[in-house]
């Protein structure tokens, strides 16, 4: 039998029902088995985390940089093997696999160093003698609760915040992808945490999920998903009066004007809406293209995905990988009938493709004869499909843009500085990129949109202080 990969509950690892993690390049693969976690292993690490916190909570700066420094060269180090891990459960190509391995080790790095830069102020009262004291205080217990679309960067950006600033951590991961969550634990558990400061409880969203939500001891909650759960995390944080953030849906635009280096804008495109097998929030499944280049744009886009390998995510010249599972497969075809049902015109792909071991591959899926009212140009998808929208000129382009109930990233590829400022300044998103593909931010710098996308304080970079910690005003008089 395979060794079974146990949850991390207050120090011990506790085993459970065997589930086998499948790799979506070969479904004959099985990556291993990982314990499913009950209710009642759910409650253990709550009240687990809930008592660790006071020692953790004043536990010394160095003693935090320490673990969080040893996480992020344990991780570097491993960076290969935790690539093809990583490539194997979810099905991201190699070399993306290993790119996003490197970011969570930058990302506890980065921490690493917070923990050391914990800053506050003192002011002068208006009261005559009187100082002010302003700090930030952990916020207690945080459950985090993970997608499965990138499976070691998003526990990183936020498991690493929340114990840098002296919380402590209930960490469900999404089913589908338990082994780069497991890895995370064990490295952080043998860096030297306490018992109960991380626990990891792998298992499903409805069982371990919603006893988190239902934990009256959970101070506040970080969560990515889906746009329907991330409504359950609100109502249900709002009941226990809990901080709470919610990275959702997107569905991102692409504009590319008439003065657009072609090239470019080709490869913005097709980086933003086609890598990681579309498999991304910030995926740009929306290009919307003024009329001028619009011809030239998707005929040297079809080109592009001509020569695009869809394969095993190990194996070297792989482009894009398999979808996730069946259910996301399904979910991706219904909406390639969806748009064809309503006029738009497949320009290239559409089709499931077969390869030497069983596998969930889909072609790319470019749609053209779009317009923005199409349920495939409103509804986030999730898979290899976008959809070109023709624009008549820059105006119609940012009203397009920003007619989305979503409001996470946005990019404009234009050698225009006017149009480039004047985009930056009115894309109703939480990031724009100029040039520059719509997926893909810095490790070191905000994550997080607006209206339907984002709710809460941003993620990452030392703007995570705002969700993982409380402001604290404290007068003396000296008397």
């Amino acid at each position: 039998m395979a060794e079974l990969h146990k949850n991390l509950i207050n120090g011990e690892w506790i085993g459970g029902e065997p589930v086998p993690n499948i790799n979506p390049s070969n479904t004959d693969d099985v990556v291993g088995d990982y314990a499913r976690a009950t209710k009642a292993d759910a409650l253990t690490a709550i009240a687990a985390a809930k008592s660790a916190f006071p020692k953790w909570s004043h536990s010394g700066l160095l003693e935090r940089n320490a673990i969080l420094k040893n996480a992020a060269i344990e991780i570097m180090a491993r960076k290969d093997e935790l690539g093809r891990l990583l490539a194997r459960e979810e099905g991201k190509t190699l070399a993306e696999g290993i790119g996003e391995t490197v970011r969570a080790a930058q990302i506890f790095d980065f921490f690493a160093g917070e923990a050391l830069r914990l800053a506050g102020e003192v002011l002068p009262s208006i009261r005559s003698g009187y100082s002010v004291e302003i700090t930030r205080e952990p916020v207690g217990v945080v459950g985090i609760i993970t997608p499965w679309n990138f499976p070691i960067a998003i526990p990183a950006w936020k498991i690493a915040p929340a114990l840098c600033y002296g919380n402590t951590v209930v960490f469900k991961p999404a089913d589908l992808v338990p082994g780069s969550a497991w890895a995370i634990a064990d490295i952080l558990h043998r860096a030297g945490l306490p018992a109960g400061v991380l626990n990891l409880v792998m298992g499903r969203g409805s069982v371990i999920g919603q006893a988190i939500l239902d934990g009256a001891d959970v101070a506040a909650i970080s969560f990515t998903g889906s746009t329907s759960t991330g409504k359950n995390v609100a109502l249900a944080s709002v009941e226990h009066h809990r901080k709470f953030q919610l990275e959702m849906g997107g569905k991102n635009p692409l504009v590319v004007l008439d003065d657009a280096d072609l090239a470019t804008a080709v490869e913005c495109a097709v980086n933003g809406a086609f890598f990681s097998t579309g498999q991304r929030c910030t995926a740009s499944s929306r290009l919307i293209v003024t009329k001028g280049i619009h011809d030239a744009f998707v005929e040297a886009v079809v080109k592009r995905l001509e020569k695009t390998v869809v394969n095993d995510a190990q194996k070297p010249g792989t482009h894009i990988g398999p979808v996730v599972d069946q259910s996301q497969l399904d979910q991706d075809e219904k909406y390639i009938a969806i748009g064809k049902g309503e006029g738009a015109q497949i320009a290239f792909g559409g089709e499931r493709l077969e390869r030497e071991t069983p596998g969930f591959y889909l072609q790319p899926t470019l749609f053209v004869e779009a317009h923005n009212g199409m349920r495939v140009s409103r509804e986030e998808i999730f898979g290899p499909v976008a959809a070109v929208i023709k624009a008549q000129d820059y105006g119609e382009a940012l009203a397009l843009a920003n007619d989305t109930p979503f409001g996470l990233s946005s990019g404009i590829v234009t050698q225009s500085l006017k149009y480039a400022t004047h985009f930056k300044r009115n894309s109703e998103a939480g990031m724009v990129m100029v040039n520059a593909p719509t997926a893909g931010v810095d490790f070191h710098v905000p994550f997080g949109g607006r209206k339907g996308s984002s709710y809460g304080p941003r993620e990452q970079g030392r703007y995570a202080a705002e969700f993982y910690t409380s402001v604290k005003t404290a007068y003396t008089n000296p008397g």
